[in-house]
This record gives structure tokens, sequence and C-alpha cells, in this order.
């Protein structure tokens, strides 16, 4: 017998209370010493897979009897590789949720109408129940319309934040699955909870929604009876400590009006009011694919400065999304008022003023959380209804006492698994690529998000365009899966695609369908696809994916751009295929200058000139590139047909933007740098023009003296375009760039988060970006960081073969990389790679992971296959190929 599988999975989890998905996919690592997986055999609760051929060892359907609610399901596997039988494994689990509307007999219950007085209230409900004193184990069932948190006898229920999440409310809520077994204690108990608008409230869409909360307690006796205590009318509420609560105003909290102990038995609830029962929608509950919001992190301060004698100025060293955790707060009656933000104005102050959404344009607090101590001196304030984009913190008022250790950075972001990492000789670039690492962890609160300051709102362009990074630095198969799911519900009936999913707004002052926006609903199943081999995922967005080509197609056939249509009044016959009509964001934040004196735009102006533009360049780009996944997609999922239809779109949309913009030069009009990157990112280009085009993208950098000139669409796929044709000296050039726009110039000017201008800070280190667009946390343009992971490391996925069971370890080395190395935790086990380059001898060791293979190109372009384990390989670099040379293959 060999060593057991290991890391069972359920779905994207490793153990998984409240699934609601009936048939969940079980996933497993082969034993180190193996190669391949011939056979495996599962057991799970009474089902016994028996030995099954397959050489399988992801996401395999659990094919037992149909599981029930709250049934506990035991399951190990063992497997047959060529190294021979192994042991099983050791057991894992996963337990039901609630799967149908008709288990739940709880109420839905709202604070009273007449009570309610603004958006930003905050309530507290409570209800108790009896218990015998034998309790074999209890599960809590729990969501809201809005945030909650709850609390069995004083105590709070789990670790999870912000729950029950951000989703499509009208269609999808997700409930939260609790073991409280140890919570609870004979006779009286009470169940309580705080709950705030959170997303709810924040989207315009939801204004109307009551706030609500839906619970429901199982206790099962030792003899397994259950019983079942639920939310409804005998519940009660009350205001508490908490007086208001907004995303992006901030917290407001009186100690003074607390109830001590309202959530323990006991507590006399005389003044408090009955609680509303309400009949709100059961069918849309279900469990969320995704991790939960947790606080993941907690940073100490940088540094505190006092500005004046009642104001600290505390900088945590590192720009964050969360909340500041503060343990000192004064006397009785004193207030402290806390103001979050990313950057100091020349006084060495906080400003918010270079963000949307700030005081000064809305006339609200924003990002400012106000505490009131109460006579309590162990009162600890940590604000949890609400969440801050920051670096810095402004606490005025009594601060006399406040010293570093009474402040606290509370990181706070979805909890996923860490995948992948990247060093090298050079710190800034290693700078660089922990900034983009903090811009995700700083967007990724549920959401994807595009800023967690003024609009944290899931736009779709952010998150297709750095969706391939993420995916190498984290596990994101969960997360995006429950955001898809959300993009999919609020698409329209026309096949439309919102700006952000979820969406936020009755309607958008820019009309949604915006190519490399809407082409997320296609772009990021895809991706996911590749890195985590989920074909499922596929076929639940194929009707999501299929309705946005298809929009952009008939949008098309049936639109034309007046210019085109009053330049050439008979269409020509290319034109069904060349979509040129519609509001698109385009190549958005696209460079005005090449240097620093160059001052950028106003956001009007760019609005401006984007409603009068021809989009058809960019806009038929994305339909050939959308149709043409596509039509991979249908073949993958077997539907024949659909791939020949598709195809066809593609070709014909290419044929269309070779009609319209190709030159028989090679060269293309718009004659930009974002234009040439996409047409050969998207193989737009015919192969015999592909240098020329190559060649002319070279000449428009070099006349930005060597910058950058692309936006927002175009920028992730700059450096790898240029290593793909044959310029990789000039990709390097690009990245090593350290004068305004570049990414190094701002890692010169300390950033540790992505802008989202190139001018976000000037040299002074102060906001100086238009107004609109001056976020400092902004992922998109860190999606660089891929051409480190997939050029630089070399480590690349091949698209016939998803979640790296095949795939291809090709570095290219160049002026100023002594040294990297590389990680990434795949589906299969951990891939890792380092090479250096001394005394003109490249080496590399590439460790592949078992049950997979690796290609592996050497500088030198020679060739060799890696099997399971770790392999070192010797060669000369192409720059003395003057010299003899040989390489060496070794294993290690």
């Amino acid at each position: 017998m060999t060593a057991p599988p290991t890391h069972l999975r359920v779905e994207h989890f490793d153990e998984r209370l409240g699934v609601s998905v009936q048939a969940p996919r079980l996933s497993w690592r082969l034993p180190s010493d193996a190669a391949v997986q011939v056979a495996y055999q599962v057991r799970a609760g009474s089902w016994d897979s028996g030995r099954v051929e397959s050489d399988q060892s992801r996401l395999v359907p659990y094919a037992g009897p149909a599981a029930r609610s709250e049934d506990r399901v035991e399951w190990a596997v063992k497997v047959w590789t060529d190294v021979g039988e192994s042991t099983w494994s050791t057991p894992s689990w996963w337990e039901m949720g609630l799967l149908r509307a008709d288990d739940w007999i709880a109420e839905w219950i709202c604070p009273p109408a007449e009570g309610a007085l603004s958006p930003q209230d905050v309530w507290q409900l409570r209800g108790s129940c009896v218990l015998a004193p034998q309790v074999g184990r209890a599960r809590l069932h729990v969501t809201a319309q809005g945030i909650y948190e709850f609390f069995i006898n004083g105590y709070r229920v789990g670790d999870r934040e912000l729950t029950p999440g951000f989703t499509s409310y009208s269609t999808i809520l997700q409930v939260q699955t609790y073991d409280v077994t140890e919570m609870l204690l004979p006779g009286e108990n009470a169940l309580g909870a705080v709950v705030s608008g959170g997303w709810l409230k924040w989207a315009p869409i939801n204004q109307r929604a009551p706030v609500a909360l839906l619970a429901q307690l199982h206790v099962y006796d030792r003899d397994g009876t259950r019983i079942r205590i639920g939310t409804g009318p005998a519940w009660r509420c009350a205001r508490g400590a908490i007086r208001a609560a907004n995303l992006q105003e901030g917290q407001i909290t009186d100690f003074n009006e607390e109830t001590p102990g309202w959530s323990a038995p006991g507590t006399d609830m005389t003044h408090w009011r009955p609680a509303e029962a309400r009949a709100l929608d059961f069918t849309r509950l279900t469990g969320s694919p995704a991790p939960p919001v947790r606080r993941v992190d907690e940073l100490r301060p940088a540094a505190v400065n006092r500005l004046a004698r009642d104001r600290l100025i505390v900088d945590l060293g590192q720009n964050i999304n969360g909340w500041i955790r503060l343990t000192k707060l004064g006397a009785a009656g004193t207030t402290l008022t806390l103001t979050h933000g990313e950057a100091l104005d020349p006084d060495g102050d906080v400003t918010i003023h270079h963000l949307a959404g700030a005081d000064g344009k809305h006339h609200r607090p924003f990002q400012q959380d106000v505490v009131t101590s109460a006579d309590d001196p162990d009162a600890v304030f940590e604000p949890r209804h609400t969440t801050h984009g920051f670096r810095y913190v402004r606490i005025e008022g009594d601060v006399d006492g406040i010293g570093d250790d009474d402040v606290t950075g509370v990181v706070v972001h979805t909890d996923m698994r860490r995948t992948g990492w990247f060093l090298c000789n050079d710190e800034r670039i290693n700078r660089l690529h922990e900034a983009a690492v903090w811009s995700f962890r700083g967007n990724a609160c549920d959401i994807p998000t595009d800023c967690p300051t003024r609009e944290r709102a899931g736009w779709t362009g952010d998150w297709q365009i750095f969706v391939p990074a993420a995916a190498f630095l984290y596990d994101v198969a969960g997360f995006s899966a429950k955001w898809l799911r959300d993009l999919a519900a609020d698409q329209r009936p026309d096949g439309v695609v919102w700006h952000s999913a979820p969406n936020p707004s009755l309607d958008h002052v820019h009309p949604p369908g915006s190519a490399g926006w809407g082409d997320a609903a296609v772009m990021v199943p895809w991706e996911i696809y590749r890195a985590n081999g989920d074909r499922d995922l596929l076929e639940h967005q194929w009707a999501s994916m299929t309705a946005w080509v298809d929009y952009a197609a008939r949008s098309a056939r049936t639109g034309r751009h007046p210019s085109r249509a009053a330049t050439r009044p008979v269409p020509a016959p290319h034109e069904q295929f060349l979509w040129d009509t519609g509001f698109h964001w385009g190549e958005w934040l696209e460079p005005n200058g090449a240097t620093e004196q160059a001052r950028p735009v106003p956001v009007e102006s760019m609005l401006t000139e984007l409603r009068a533009a021809d989009p058809g360049s960019i806009a038929t780009a994305y339909l050939h590139h959308s149709a043409h996944l596509l039509a991979k997609i249908a073949t993958i999922l077997g539907r024949d047909d659909e791939a020949i239809r598709y195809q066809r779109l593609a070709a014909r949309s290419r044929q269309a933007w070779q009609a319209e913009y190709l030159n028989a030069d090679g060269t293309i009009t718009p004659d930009t740098q974002a234009s040439y990157v996409r047409a050969l990112a998207f193989r737009l280009v015919p192969d015999e023009l592909q240098p020329a085009a190559a060649s002319r993208l070279v000449d428009l950098i070099r006349e930005r003296d060597t910058h950058l000139n692309t936006g927002f669409l175009a920028t992730p796929y700059l450096l790898p375009v240029l290593a793909e044709a044959g310029h990789l000296d000039v990709a390097h050039e690009l990245l090593f760039q350290d004068t305004e726009p570049s990414w190094l110039t701002m890692i010169d000017r300390n950033a540790t988060t992505v802008w989202e201008h190139w001018s976000g800070l000037d040299a002074q280190g102060r906001p100086d970006a238009p107004a609109g667009v001056g976020s400092l946390n902004h992922y998109s343009k860190g999606a660089v960081i891929s051409f480190l992971h997939r050029y630089t490391a070399g480590i690349q996925i091949l698209d016939e073969s998803p979640a790296y069971r095949r795939f291809r370890v090709a570095p290219r080395p160049g002026p100023g990389l002594e040294w990297v190395r590389a990680a990434h935790d795949s589906p299969y086990g951990r891939i890792e790679v380092a090479w250096q380059l001394e005394d003109d001898e490249f080496t590399l060791e590439v460790t592949v992971p078992p049950g997979t293979t690796a290609d592996v190109t050497l500088p030198d372009e020679q060739t060799a296959e890696a099997r399971p384990g770790t392999t070192r390989y010797r060669c000369r670099p192409p720059w003395t190929h003057d010299r003899p040379h040989t390489t060496v293959t070794e294993p290690v």
C-alpha cells in the first residue's frame, strides 16, 4: 500500500457546513510519489463508488443517495496509481443546509415601520427559547436583508463579517449555517442579532426593500429528536449602541445607549417593541459557493503623529480595506471621530477630497466613524457594520491617552486560500507585485470591486482584466462563481450586461452594454475554467455567455455609427459584423502625455469624447474575441452545432475588423498603442502582417520616449504581446520605466496599492489625478504582474489542459533580473520555478506536482518534458551563443 490521497475538498472548500448543492463535487490530491492515477474509490455515507477506472481527481460528482436538509456525510477516498494502491485517506465531511423553502418555519421579521428613521438605522432584535439539558447537536441557519451579526447567550456566533453578503437581492439571498452546539444552555437561551442596511441600503436599486432578519435554530436531542425555533412576531427589537451605519459613510456608536446583556438570558425587555413579521420571498434562499468575508489580518501602526492637541494621524504603512480597532476610548462621554483616507495633504493631515463621494461633493460624512464612550474602561470600538479603504486615520477629540498599542488596523476581505507567490532580485519589482496583491485584497470584499472607497462596485471590466492574475495568486473559483451568478441574475432579457455585478442602480447615466465590460460574462468563466478545470461553471453560465454575444452580434447587424453612415450611405457587406453603436468605456484612462508635466485630462472631457467616438475598432475586436472563446467553450460542452455557429461569427467579425481597420502594410486605424496591442492579443492580424504590426507598436512606444500609452483594456496585454512578438527587450524596458506614466512611478512614490490613474500621486506624494478617478487602490493596472508569473517566471496554463494538468514552463530572463522564484498551488499540487543567471550560465529548477506534466522551454530554445518531482536544467542564454554550450538536465 502507498500513502493516501490528501487535500480532500468539497466543491471549493476543505470542509463545508450548509451545502446547498444536491450532488457536491469531490476533489483530492495524489500521493506525493505518484505520477498518474489509474482508478479511485470513494466512500461517502452509505454510498461506495467501487473501483472507478479514471484519472480524474478533480471535481468528481458525488453519485450517492440524494442528501436531505442537514444530512452530514463523511467521506474518504483511495486511489490506484503508477506506484500502486493507496491506503484510505483521512476522512473528511460535508453537511447540507436547508434545501427547500418549506424547511423554514421561521418568519421574516423587521423593525417597526414607524420606528425606521433613516436607511442608516441599526437595530437589535431578540428572541428566546427554553431547551432541555441534553443537546446532541445544534445548527443555526440565518440570513438578512442588510448586514447581520448574530448572538447566542451574549456571545457572537461565528467569525464571518458583512453577512449574508452582496448579491442580486431580488433573486439570490445567501444563508449561513453555523454549528452552535457548544453555545446553548439548559433552560432559557437568548437569541439576538444586530442588523443594519449594509449593501442593501447602499445600492439605490434596493432603497425600498426593508431591512429584515430570518433565523432558524435546529436543536437535536441525543436520540436525534429535533426541535425548531425561528424568528417571528414573538421577537422584539430596540435601538442599541450602534446608532447608524453605512458602508461608505461609516458607523456611529454611542456606548451610553447600550443595553447591558441585551443578548444574554434574563434581560429586561419591558421597553423593547414587537418586531413586525413580513411576507418576504423564501425561494431565493441559497448557500454561497464563495468563502466568507473575515478579519484576515491585523496591522500595527507604522507611525502615530500628533498634529494638534486634539488630533492624531495614524499611518498603518499599508493601504487596506477594513477598519480600526480602538481600545482606549477615554472617560465617559468622550467622543472620538475617525476619518479614513489613502493620502495626506501638504500639512500631513488626512485628505479625502481626491475621492469622488467625499464630503465636499455630497455634504455627508465619508469613511468617518464616530464613537462616544461610556463608563467602561474595557470597552473596545470595532465598527463591523462598515468598511473603509485607507492607509491613514485621523482621530479627533480627547486623544491624550491614545498610544500606538491602542490602535490596530483590521484587514477585512473574502477569506480566499493563497495560491501564488513571486520574488526576484529587484526590490522595486517585488514591491510592485506586493502592491498588486494588496490591491486585490482590498477589492475582494465579497465581490471583486473597483475600489474600496469611492464606488466599491463590482465593475465587470475590472474583474475581466485582473482575473488571470488573481487566479494565480488566490483560489478565486468559488469567489468568481458567486459573482457570475449575480451577473447572470441581473443580466437584461436582451442579453445586456450591466457595468457592475450585482447591479446597484435602477439605471445608469451611461447605458450598459459596454464592450470589454460586458465581455466579462464570457472571459471570466473561461479564465476560471482554465485555472480550475470547472466545466460545470461553463455549463451554468452558458445562457448568460450566449445572451451577451448574441446581443453584441445583433447590435452589429442592426446599427451603424452616424459618422460611418454619413460617409458611406450604402453599408458595405462586412458591416453587418461591425459593432459600432452604443456607449462603450473604450480605452478608459488612456494617458495623454509621456511625462509627468502633461496635465491629466478631466473626466468629463474623457466622457464627452467617448460619447462621440466611433467604438467600432474596440467593440468589434471584443465581439470576435468572445465569439472565439464561446466556440471553444461550446466544443468543451459538446455543443457542436453552436460551436460551428460561433466559429463563423468569430471569423466574420474578424474579417469585418480587418476590412475596416487593417491596412495592407500591417498598420492599423486608429494608429494607437492600444489598437496594436488588442489586435495582436486577439489575433486579429494575419500571421504574415504580425511582424509589421508589432514593429509599429514598438515605434509608437519609442515615440513616447519608451512609455506606454495604453488605457484600461489594453494595458494587461501590452507586455505579453511584446514578448510574444519578439520584442521582449521593449517589454522589460516598459516594466522598469520609472517616469510617468509607469508602474514603477507608483512604487517610487511609495504606493502600497495600485492606482486608478497613472498620476495618482505627484512627486511630493499629494493626490494629483483628475477628480473622479483618483482612487489609490484600483487593481486593474496591477494585472501587469501576470507577466511576471507567465513570462518572467514562465508558469503558463495550456488551454487544452485546464487546471495545470499539463502546463508550460518557459522563463524569459531580461536585463536587471538575476534570479526569480515563483510558486503556484495548482489544483493538483504546488508548482515551483526558480532560476538564476550567473557567469553566463542559466540554471532552472522546476517542481512538478503528482498527476501532472510540464513542457519546459529554456532560454536557448531547448525543450524537455518534466515529470512529477524536481528537475534542474542548465544552459547558456541566447546572448552567449557564440560560445560552445550544452543543455544539462538532472533530477533533484
